[in-house]
């Protein structure tokens, strides 16, 4: 044995040993300054910090801070302070180390970074409390004040999820939910496009191994046909750029199987409708790095005269770069096979800072010693503020929180003016609202209306790039709560709801004191579980905006209440205020036997998956929001009840509930077969004719024998749009409905409506 341990031990210094050489080999690589010293030191005392610890894969644990330290160093850009930090992440939460101990060590700044990126320890935030949305909370403050936390953080991310295979089902889901929802989208703000990507992909393949797997297949099937169309369309475009003398190379892009994917769900088509699978990149190295922007313009021209370039598809982020400082100029070209292809082109130094994104602008300023980065970009610094600002209000409701966060992330941008010809960076789908907020708080709250280009408009008004927007006021307008509905940008909506959440304490008082009275006069005690039970009896969501209801007397308490207190208005579902899970035979209700809500007990395998059958399906809690049924991808949540809700994988709301309380999600399995019936919605679209609705229904009803519940078909100009409501045994049927359904002719487009 001590022999085996030996060898084992022999090769785990092998393996280590090699993985540090790889990072400082990319390092030395590297345009930073050689503090090799340093990292060696940070590498050393996180070899021994981590000693004889192991991994879920079974690899030493020293191997996933060398592997971070690596992606920051390779794919990231960063230099000698990150790749420290990175080497260090876990030190101070997996260790006795403190953080004081990394500061005499290693400095203020490497502290401050390790700080930024352990962990808060759980359970100081109470039962309602979210851990991960505090942990996320905590990042973004120590981002505000250095950006390379939340890089690192990434890089941390990323090498979690190419190695999630270890983990367990559930926590799969809660990584991969998380990822997709939070930190895809900073990574794209970042514009670390490449890493952004592989993120998505990878969430998708552990969410959804079917269909990943189903489209990784099509895409190797029809790498033949893309290698032929490509070698073909660049052909006469490198013609053209050797005769004018670029030094430049054309590579091919291709969709992720999670884009494809997410296109599909979008548009509801099928994979082989999809035609801009295939991209074109042309990147150059300019003759003089000043003229960047006009051999782009030049290369565009030449490239137009080959093929016919799309009208509404030219995108220039040369002369306005994104937010994230992305630039290039996207053109859609017609090929001679018929089918669009956009082709991107950029500078060497734009394609490495579409790659690594604001690492790459540090490189670029001349005199730059190592890492020592400014914040000159100001649409980060924008970004940085709005952030600081949402921070210093929080949402009281870690969902919420995430929420406000997330809606800067994905946004894409546009340009609109003020009136003094200033140009402002705001994203897509902003209001008039939005803009006013993102001047000045006072602004926004008193703003009655605005002029776009002269003309008035109103508050919900939806701004275009370009528009120039004068934004007017009065003292006697108020924050309205209907404004949360069409606001779009995280600044607008936090402070209206900072707003808002000032206006309704003095209710939020007066509801607790009439609560207080009402339970006093019948000799009950006020408790968060009666006012969960008394907001859930009166179908309001949250326990504060039951209480303002009750303040605004928009709610009155009665008899009705006390006796639900009581337990003598239990509903035959025995709850009130959600879809009590009932299937169905035919059109008659299944007789099962009746059955209580599963109560998850305080010691229960949350790693081991739930198995729904026939037999339990009534212990188990259906929500309304996404309808999922035997087949689906589903997941379980345990509420604050300890019941279990079942949702689909990509439920919006489940993406949240990953998001904010992972540790709750569980892996779902269905054990079904084939005797309860479920409601499953299909939409139809085509051109119209004579007997086309009879022979869809002869389809469904007579051959397959499924039962229509409901149809809803609406016909104008010859063309046909609808939805069919059937009663199914679970997704494999809906898959074949919708296979038989093709052979109708002058049925055009049938899909399932999730």
């Amino acid at each position: 044995m001590d022999e085996e341990q030996t060898r084992q031990d022999v090769a785990d210094e092998q393996l280590i040993n090699d993985a540090f050489q790889q990072l400082l080999n990319s390092y030395l690589s590297s345009r930073h300054r050689k503090k090799v010293d340093l990292i060696t030191k940070a590498f050393n005392f996180a070899r021994q910090a981590h000693k004889g610890v192991r991994r879920l894969s079974g690899e030493p644990y020293i191997m996933h801070p060398i592997a971070v330290a690596r992606i920051a160093c390779e794919e990231v850009g960063l230099g000698s302070t990150s790749i420290c930090s990175a080497l260090l992440h876990d030190v101070v939460e997996d260790t006795d180390y403190t953080v004081e101990d990394i500061e005499n060590i290693f400095g203020a700044k490497i502290a401050q970074i390790v700080d930024g990126l352990t962990k808060i320890s759980g359970g100081i935030f109470g039962e309602q409390a979210s851990a991960q949305a505090e942990n996320f909370k905590k990042l973004l403050l120590t981002m505000s004040d250095d950006i390379r936390v939340i890089l690192i953080k990434i890089c941390d991310r990323l090498h979690n999820m190419r190695t999630l295979e270890s983990q367990p089902a559930n926590k799969q889901y809660k990584i991969a939910g998380e990822t997709l929802y939070i930190y895809a989208p900073l990574a794209n703000r970042f514009g670390l496009y490449k890493i952004k990507s592989e993120l998505e992909n990878l969430s998708f393949r552990f969410e959804h191994p079917d269909e990943y797997a189903s489209i990784s297949q099509k895409l190797e099937l029809t790498q033949q046909q893309r290698e032929a169309l490509f070698e073909q369309f660049k052909a006469p475009i490198k013609e053209a750029l050797d005769k004018m003398g670029i030094d430049y190379e054309i590579k091919q892009r291709v969709k992720t199987p999670y884009s494809i994917w997410n296109k599909m769900q979008n548009k509801h088509v099928a994979f082989e409708e999809i035609y801009d699978i295939l991209a074109v990149r042309i990147i150059f190295t300019p003759k003089v790095r000043e003229e960047e922007v006009n051999e782009c313009f030049n290369i565009y021209v030449a490239i137009s005269k080959i093929y016919k370039s799309h009208p509404d598809r030219l995108r220039d982020w040369l002369s306005h770069p994104k937010a994230n400082g992305y630039q290039a100029l996207h053109v859609t070209l017609m090929s001679k096979t018929g089918q669009w292809i956009e082709v991107q082109i950029r500078s060497d130094r734009m394609n490495e800072v579409a790659e690594q994104g604001f690492a790459a602008h540090w490189k670029y300023k001349d005199g730059l010693e190592d890492e020592e980065y400014t914040e000159d970009e100001a649409e980060l610094n924008d970004w940085l503020r709005t952030i600081k600002e949402i921070l210093d209000d929080p949402q009281p409701d870690a969902m919420d929180f995430l929420d406000t966060i997330k809606l800067n992330l994905f946004a894409s941008e546009i340009f609109v003016f003020t009136p003094k010809g200033e140009i402002k960076t705001m994203p897509a789908g902003c209001t008039a609202l939005d803009f006013a907020f993102s001047i000045h708080t006072f602004l926004g709250s008193h703003c009655i209306g605005a002029k776009v280009n002269h003309k008035l408009v109103p508050l919900s008004h939806k701004l275009n790039s370009g528009d120039q927007v004068e934004i007017l006021t009065s003292k006697s307008q108020h924050v309205s709560p209907s404004w949360i509905n069409f606001v779009s940008t995280a600044k607008a909506k936090a402070k209206i709801q900072a707003i808002l959440r000032r206006d309704s304490r003095e209710s939020l008082k007066a509801g607790e004191d009439i609560l207080q009275e009402f339970l006093q006069k019948n000799e009950m005690d006020l408790t968060p579980a009666v006012i969960d039970q008394l907001a859930e009896f009166h179908e309001i969501p949250k326990r504060n905006d039951f209480l303002v209801a009750l303040g605004e007397k928009t709610v009155l308490l009665g008899e009705k209440d006390l006796d639900e207190l009581k337990g003598n208005n239990k509903k035959q579902d025995g709850k009130s205020g959600w879809r009590k899970f009932i299937p169905f035979i035919g059109n008659k209700k299944e007789e099962l036997p009746k059955q209580y809500l599963f109560i998850v007990p305080e010691k229960f395998n949350r790693k081991k998956p739930i198995y729904i059958s026939e037999e339990n399906i009534n212990q188990y809690k259906f929500v309304g929001c996404c309808h999922p049924i035997p087949g689906d991808d589903a997941l379980g949540y345990i509420n604050n009840k300890n019941q279990i809700e079942i949702h689909k994988r990509t439920c919006p709301v489940a993406t949240k509930l990953k998001s904010s309380y992972g540790n709750r999600i569980l892996d779902i399995k269905w054990d079904m077969h084939k005797k309860l019936f479920f409601d499953a919605t299909i939409r139809l679209g085509g051109i119209d004719r004579v007997g086309l609705l009879n022979e869809v229904t002869q389809i469904i009803s007579s051959q397959m024998n499924v039962n229509i519940h409901t149809v809803n078909i609406t016909c104008e100009g010859g063309i046909f749009d609808g939805s069919i409501e059937l009663r199914v045994h679970d997704r494999e049927d809906v898959k074949t409905i919708i296979d038989n359904l093709k052979s109708v002719a002058d049925l055009k487009e049938i899909s399932q409506i999730i």
